[in-house]
């Protein structure tokens, strides 16, 4: 490299060259620098830029705020108001945020410098969590390595067509397995699939239809049945013994079971993996969100050894499934300091206690409040259930809001527990009356307590029968109608 070939800012080795511009700082990209002068133009940039409906909805229902710190399961706004997460960024602040063995992991693998992504050798680094992964999965045998919840499902789908040399998969209605082409077609909210056709001809049926599988296995054609054991939207469980007997099923006719444990995975459910506690072993597991420790996207696809071994059958095979940036330094690196968090700090047991807790608190309230319908769930992942009144006046308040779009009651209910008691969670859906919670792993009791006093004013107000939360609901009203 010669002088003229240097970067500006450069020596002629390629190193900082220490240059400063007037106000005293290094010439170059400075990240704080950009956020301090242009923060403030967060809802603008997106609304230009990006997708233009987000910051709309967020201006609408007053969550427009502005975050600029966070910590575990909480997170500040410029003003240092302290607000609960319930949300866990859909699950990927499994661990909560900016956990410091994470952080350390992450500068530590940036500081090595490894020789990443070369493609042309083998790193230990996959291998390593690889591994650690397999230990809690001991009847799985291998592992590919992508970048997200949907290409992790995408493997699954991909891998199970190829093992069995059969076309159809199958899954359950309510489903949720991604928005690619592939998890698309397996996805079981028609609102995400239409005008996207044409999809992959894979079949729906009921969740805990046995009829309906035994049916469509007959054909011969199916290739697999993919399942969340705790479906994500609405969180609706398994009907006690369905998995089981859907996995005979299965392999009385060769087809596969595929657990998507993308969201109840690594303990959110009070079990390393959810379908542990409905005695199943599947032949393909898919996981993501909190194994990135909440920083690198890293998705996996577990399996067993013959499927694999179908995939990649020869060293002419050896690419013919691969992602770019799969089994990156920096996601493996993360990935193994989340799994070891996990264990040293005992967040599935952190998980399964204080869910239990949060659940039987709130179950409590179903007696006390005429519009509270049903709690269910498991560990860290609880579904609030919301029904129709018996009361005369309530009733005729909730009839309203379902003329006009069912599930505006959830939102009147997430909007002040965000607005008036700092508290983040969300509609499990569209069109459901269901509230999920999902908060981080580090949850702790005094949070669960936060949680159930504000929950209990927000429904004490709602059944009062009037004041600014039903005045909210008409404003829902007058929007549901004017965007028909």
């Amino acid at each position: 490299m010669t002088s003229s070939d240097a970067a500006p800012g450069q020596d002629a080795g390629g190193q900082d060259s220490g240059e400063q511009d007037p106000a005293g700082r290094p010439k170059g990209f400075d990240l704080a620098t950009l956020l301090a002068e242009r923060g403030g133009e967060r809802y603008d940039l997106h609304a230009r830029y990006l997708n233009h409906q987000l910051p709309r909805m967020l201006h609408t229902i007053g969550f427009d705020r502005y975050y600029e710190r966070a910590e575990g399961a909480h997170f500040w706004d410029a003003e240092g108001n302290d607000y609960l997460d319930m949300l866990a960024g859909f699950g990927v602040q499994g661990l909560g945020r900016h956990h410091p063995v994470v952080r350390k992991a992450l500068h530590d693998v940036l500081d090595a410098g490894l020789p990443d992504l070369t493609r042309f050798d083998c790193q230990p680094l996959p291998g390593l969590l690889a591994e650690k992964l397999l230990s809690h999965t001991p009847h799985l045998d291998r592992v590919f390595f992508g970048n997200s919840g949907t290409e992790a499902v995408e493997t699954a789908l991909k891998f199970a067509r190829y093992a069995t040399g059969k076309p159809r998969v199958l899954y359950c209605t309510h489903s949720f397995h991604g928005l690619t082409t592939g998890s698309l077609s397996v996805n079981g909210e028609p609102g995400f699939q239409d005008g996207f056709a044409p999809l992959l001809p894979d079949t729906a049926i009921a969740l805990g239809d046995l009829d309906a599988l035994a049916r469509e296995l007959k054909r011969g054609d199916v290739a697999a049945l993919i399942v969340e054991p705790i479906q994500g939207h609405g969180v609706y469980l398994m009907p006690p013994g369905f998995l089981r007997a859907a996995q005979e099923l299965l392999r009385k006719h060769k087809a596969l079971l595929i657990c998507d444990e993308v969201q109840t995975g690594l303990g959110r459910t009070g079990t390393f993996w959810a379908y542990e506690q409905e005695d199943v072993e599947p032949d393909l597991v898919t996981v993501a969100k909190a194994l990135s420790g909440g920083y690198v996207p890293v998705g996996a696809t577990l399996g067993k050894d013959w499927i694999f071994k179908k995939v990649y059958s020869s060293m002419d095979r050896v690419l013919v499934h691969s992602a770019s940036f799969g089994s990156n330094a920096q996601a493996m690196a993360a990935g193994l300091a989340s799994l070891s968090v996990i264990e040293d700090e005992q967040l599935v047991e952190n998980s399964r206690r204080v869910g239990d807790l949060l659940r039987t608190r709130l179950a409590e309230l179903t007696d006390r409040y005429e519009m509270l319908k049903e709690v269910r769930g498991r560990g860290l992942m609880v579904a609030v259930e919301f029904g129709r009144p018996k009361s005369l006046g309530l009733r005729s308040r909730w009839t309203m809001l379902q003329a006009a779009r069912k599930g505006l009651f959830a939102q009147m209910v997430v909007v002040p527990l965000l607005q008036r008691h700092h508290i983040l969670t969300q509609v499990s859906g569209d069109h459901i009356e269901v509230i999920k919670l999902i908060p981080p792993l580090v949850f702790t009791e005094a949070d669960a307590d936060r949680f159930v006093t504000a929950f209990t004013a927000v429904m004490d107000d709602a059944h009062d029968g009037g004041g600014l939360m039903w005045d909210f609901g008409k404003t829902l009203v007058k929007q549901a109608v004017a965007n028909r």
